[in-house]
């Protein structure tokens, strides 16, 4: 299974410590740590992706305090990981590949 890091607060500062240079998989979690939602982003978009989470209304995750991510090869593993991820952990928010 792919490694993730250390959960960390969902704070802009932590975002923007995510590294770019690889497609990343995601996980938004609760303050108990309960997956609340996993997502993917392209090579150069995790920390996009991420923010919006954070910014934009109709993308938030009502509860998120923290996330992990792990980056992987490519996109297609990215989806690979993130179908494994969803169907093992059944987050609240995630609506595809139940």
């Amino acid at each position: 299974m792919t490694k993730f890091s250390r959960t960390q607060k969902f704070t802009k500062a932590n975002i923007e410590n995510v590294p770019e240079g690889k497609a990343i998989v995601y996980k938004l979690k609760n303050a108990a740590g309960e997956n609340l939602y996993t997502g993917i982003a392209g090579r150069g978009r995790g920390q996009d992706r991420l923010q919006e989470h954070k910014d934009l209304k109709r993308e938030m995750i009502p509860g998120a305090t923290k996330f992990q991510f792990s980056q992987v090869k490519n996109k297609d593993r990215a989806e690979q990981v993130e179908k494994q991820i969803i169907r093992k952990e059944q987050p609240k928010f995630n609506e595809q590949n139940k």
